[in-house]
């Protein structure tokens, strides 16, 4: 294999392997995430502790000598959120800190490759604001309300706080900034509830990427959708859907075809525990993936409610 065939086959795992442990750093962290965009009382605060599994294959571009790259991904998180109002309407912040480990294995031209990675990744930051149906209550006055539907816009950030070594060829942390502007709204139907979100994550160019070379990426459009019932108060059953499509890398100037097109569809089920405490299941699989991480997740999170 000529030098600059080896190289392109080795950028092309490093986005798969990096595109998958990225994913599952935010796998609890509003990807198919079910009343994302629900209306809350202020001067609640919620503590977050959870962790997922993540298995599967990576799909590469079926040119290249690279086969059955195989992933196993365990995450850890912690989170805090806090309820309030702005500009009179129902909003809320958050952040959440994860830990990753995963392991890979496939094969390159024939040969066995492998690769393990364990530390804290990218920090993810995320504030919500009704737009519609929303306004601010306390929790007495949310108690009596009439749901009604509304309409939300939220702004996820994740911060380059992640280890990461330019030197290595797979890394926990992405070395970037990026940025999901999203919309959502949400009807509420007696016990049901329907849900849509359309958003697009906006990534910063990464100019230390592996070997030295300029990685640049596409925005990554997704939209999602949910259709919840509630049994009785902090105890819901969501069936959840998402597409995503975009995120073309460019390596010094040469376009990759990575382009994504993946659809994803899952479960989460909350479960309350005594007044102020809840668990949250989640499982999601793919239903079809061109490129990138063909994943079945597992996770389980535990909050803690605090009212002011």
């Amino acid at each position: 294999m000529g030098c600059r065939t080896f190289q392109s086959v080795t950028l092309t795992v490093t986005l798969a392997l990096a595109t998958a442990l990225a994913y599952a750093g935010r796998a609890q962290a509003q990807e198919m995430e079910p009343r994302a965009f629900s209306p809350n009382p202020t001067g609640v605060t919620f503590v977050l502790v959870g962790g997922a599994r993540s298995t599967g294959g990576i799909l590469t571009d079926p040119s290249l000598p690279v086969d059955d790259v195989e992933a196993e991904i365990n995450a850890g998180l912690v989170g805090l959120g806090h309820t309030f109002s702005l500009f009179g309407q129902s909003a809320n912040a958050g952040i959440v800190l994860p830990y990753l480990s995963g392991h890979f294995s496939g094969t390159i031209d024939g040969e066995d490759a492998h690769a393990t990675r364990q530390g804290i990744g990218d920090t993810k930051l995320r504030i919500s604001v009704g737009l519609m149906g929303a306004p601010a209550m306390t929790p007495a006055e949310f108690a009596m309300r009439t749901p009604h539907t509304t309409l939300g816009a939220s702004l996820t950030i994740s911060a380059p706080t992640g280890e990461y070594h330019p030197d290595k060829l797979v890394n926990v942390g992405t070395n970037r900034w990026a940025f999901k502007p999203e919309l959502g709204v949400s009807h509420p139907k007696g016990p049901w509830t329907f849900e849509a979100t359309i958003g697009a994550w906006f990534f910063e160019d990464n100019n230390e990427f592996f070997g030295g070379h300029h990685r640049e990426q596409d925005p990554l459009a997704s939209i999602q959708g949910h259709v919840s019932y509630t049994f009785r108060p902090k105890l819901w059953l969501a069936i959840n859907a998402t597409y995503y499509d975009g995120g073309r890398t460019t390596i010094d100037g040469v376009h990759k075809d990575d382009r994504q097109s993946n659809s994803r569809y899952g479960l989460t089920f909350s479960l309350p525990i005594g007044r102020s405490q809840s668990l949250k299941f989640n499982w999601n699989d793919g239903a079809s993936t061109r490129i990138g991480s063909d994943f079945t997740n597992y996770g389980i999170t535990w909050q803690y409610t605090i009212v002011n």
